[in-house]
C-alpha cells in the first residue's frame, strides 16, 4: 500500500491531479501483480516524502486504467514518467535505483523555471 505523501490516480482524477497540477508530478505506471512494481514501491513512498511540496508522486493502476497506459505509451510495467505542464518527461522503465530517480528528478527540478525575481 503506498504511503500518504503519495496520490493514488484514477481516469476520474489524472486530469486534475496530473495534468492541472502546478509542480512536476512523478507517475509510476503499476499493476499489483507485477513483482518489480512491488519491490520498487518503497523507494516511490521514499521520494514521496523527500520531495514533498516540490514534486507531486503518484501511482496509476494501470489494470484499473487501460486508457491512460496506452494514451501515454506504456508497454511495460513499472513505468515511472514525470509530467510538467501536462507533459510528459520520459523516465526510466523498470526496476530503478533510487539514486538514478533522485537524479532524474533534480534533472526536472532545475529545468523550472525560477520563481525568484532576479535581483
Amino acid at each position: 500500500m503506498a504511503s500518504k505523501d503519495v496520490v493514488i490516480l484514477s481516469d476520474a482524477s489524472f486530469q486534475t491531479e496530473v495534468l492541472e497540477a502546478e509542480t512536476p508530478v512523478l507517475v509510476d505506471f503499476w499493476a499489483p501483480w507485477c513483482g518489480p512494481c512491488r519491490a520498487i514501491a518503497p523507494t516511490i513512498d521514499e521520494l514521496a516524502r523527500e520531495y514533498s511540496g516540490r514534486v507531486k508522486v503518484a501511482k496509476l493502476n494501470v489494470d484499473e486504467a487501460p486508457e491512460l497506459a496506452r494514451r501515454y505509451g506504456v508497454r511495460s510495467i513499472p513505468t515511472i514518467v514525470v509530467m510538467k505542464a501536462g507533459k510528459v518527461v520520459k523516465g526510466p522503465v523498470g526496476t530503478t535505483p533510487k539514486e538514478k530517480l533522485k537524479a532524474f528528478l533534480e534533472d526536472v527540478l532545475r529545468s523550472e523555471p525560477s520563481s525568484r525575481a532576479a535581483g
